[in-house]
């Protein structure tokens, strides 16, 4: 397959969307996820952590979701790609290795997921309208953590 320089340059866009939006999450900057959202976003993690939401819901929920993750890294790879015009879909594999608290010991986690973002092209350029993550793996979860999860 032969891709177009345009076909080129909407994956990479694609990517650092992806990417910037791990980022945002990694060093906790919840107002760069703004970014990389359109104004209008769904952010769907029922089958990882049981929540979904609008952007702005899902920043709060983050924000105070996530104090007992000492540290976290998403690390994407194998990303597939569909694009029609102004519209987009990837599916990308997100391993996100954790290191969680509950007060007296530290223990590290690892999730695994898929990634499967909707996206559109805006007069900003490309823009994730839905992020919904689909849940592959979980390792080493503590009891008082997984209580809080969905099944």
């Amino acid at each position: 397959m032969m891709l177009t320089v345009q076909e080129m340059s909407d994956r990479f866009e694609i990517q650092d969307l992806i990417v910037g939006y791990c980022y945002a999450v990694d060093s906790r900057d919840w107002d760069a996820l703004d970014q990389y959202f359109t104004a209008d976003a769904v952010i769907d993690y029922s089958e990882m952590v049981g929540v979904s939401g609008s952007l702005g819901e899902i920043k709060e929920f983050l924000a105070s979701s996530l104090t007992p993750i000492l540290a976290f890294q998403h690390s994407v790879s194998t990303t597939r790609y569909s694009i029609d015009g102004d519209r987009a879909q990837t599916k990308t594999v997100c391993t996100n290795p954790m290191t969680v608290s509950d007060g007296t010991r530290a223990e590290t986690l690892v999730f695994g997921l898929w990634y499967i973002h909707d996206y559109v092209r805006t007069p900003a350029g490309w823009r994730i309208s839905r992020l919904y993550e689909q849940k592959c793996y979980r390792m080493n979860v503590p009891d008082w953590l997984a209580a809080q999860l969905p099944a």
